[in-house]
């Protein structure tokens, strides 16, 4: 991708290329930075096009070379729609990989269970590398014969080694399927028997992270929702050697602008949390910044 190339080319990191962005008073964050680079989202909004062309005087590209390869913006009918549900696909700019990675699973039975409550308590080691995510998911079917749901992770920095999925409480994982070329995985997350309508089960499930050293990703935690939920908790974890400087919660809009910033506290041994109650549809992130 041309961004990519220009990035590359200009041996600047996307935290100091945020950083000069920020002294012409432009404001984008270090994650729509990185899925625009890897077209996994693409700049729509006004002000998110007048930013791309800051970027490219930054990045020393031609004027409008970059926003010459946008093309005409995507249609917005799916997250305008009334359904209050939307399509896993839709939560990602570029749903092309998404698509077909779940070609290669089931989840058919999916939409029929409603997500009530979700708990995430993701561990940063030492190393700065992410070292594991642990979910827990309450539900209710809204039909007969729920049987399973869905996960699917997103690496955000694609080359990274993907995590393991294992299973908890009330489930087991049914096939899983990675893209390594844009760093997604999806899994079944089989229920331990299907629900009758009405029927509500607790679904426990975890990543873990190859290591010890960690890889690390984009210093940020993102949760997706394809439909509204009761209470959203996450949970972070940070090795008390090696304590982040700076913690925020945020929700990300159709161009992963950041919207909703909130500062967060992280206590002496590592620990935060964020909380959103009757949240989604939508994505919710953490963000963090290491000390120099």
């Amino acid at each position: 991708m041309a961004l990519r190339s220009a990035i590359q080319a200009s041996g600047l990191s996307l935290d100091r290329i945020q950083y000069r962005l920020r002294a012409r008073g432009v404001s984008i964050s270090v994650t729509a930075l990185s899925y625009w680079q890897s077209g996994r989202r693409r700049p729509e909004r006004a002000e998110s096009l007048a930013a791309l062309g800051h970027l490219e005087d930054v990045l020393g590209v031609p004027t409008g070379s970059l926003i010459a390869l946008l093309g005409p913006p995507r249609p917005r009918g799916r997250v305008n729609r009334e359904s209050s549900r939307l399509t896993v696909e839709a939560l990602w700019g570029n749903s092309e990989p998404v698509s077909h990675l779940l070609r290669r699973i089931d989840f058919t039975t999916d939409s029929a269970l409603t997500k009530l409550s979700q708990h995430d308590r993701m561990e940063v080691a030492v190393d700065r590398g992410e070292k594991s995510v642990s979910v827990r998911q309450v539900f209710r079917a809204e039909r007969d014969g729920a049987d399973r749901t869905l996960m699917v992770y997103d690496l955000e920095l694609p080359g990274r080694p993907f995590p393991e999925v294992t299973s908890g409480d009330n489930c087991r994982i049914g096939r899983v399927a990675h893209d390594p070329t844009a760093g997604l995985m999806a899994a079944e997350i089989m229920l331990d028997q299907p629900l009758s309508r009405g029927e509500t089960t607790i679904v426990d499930y975890a990543l873990h992270h190859p290591g010890p050293p960690y890889s690390r990703g984009d210093d940020a935690y993102c949760r997706k929702f394809t439909s509204p939920v009761r209470e959203f908790v996450l949970e972070l974890r940070f090795d008390p050697r090696a304590l982040p400087v700076y913690l925020e919660q945020h929700t990300l809009d159709a161009d992963d602008q950041v919207t909703n910033r909130k500062k967060l506290e992280v206590t002496a041994d590592g620990k935060a949390h964020a909380v959103a109650l009757d949240f989604g549809p939508g994505i919710l992130c953490a963000r963090w910044e290491w000390p120099d």
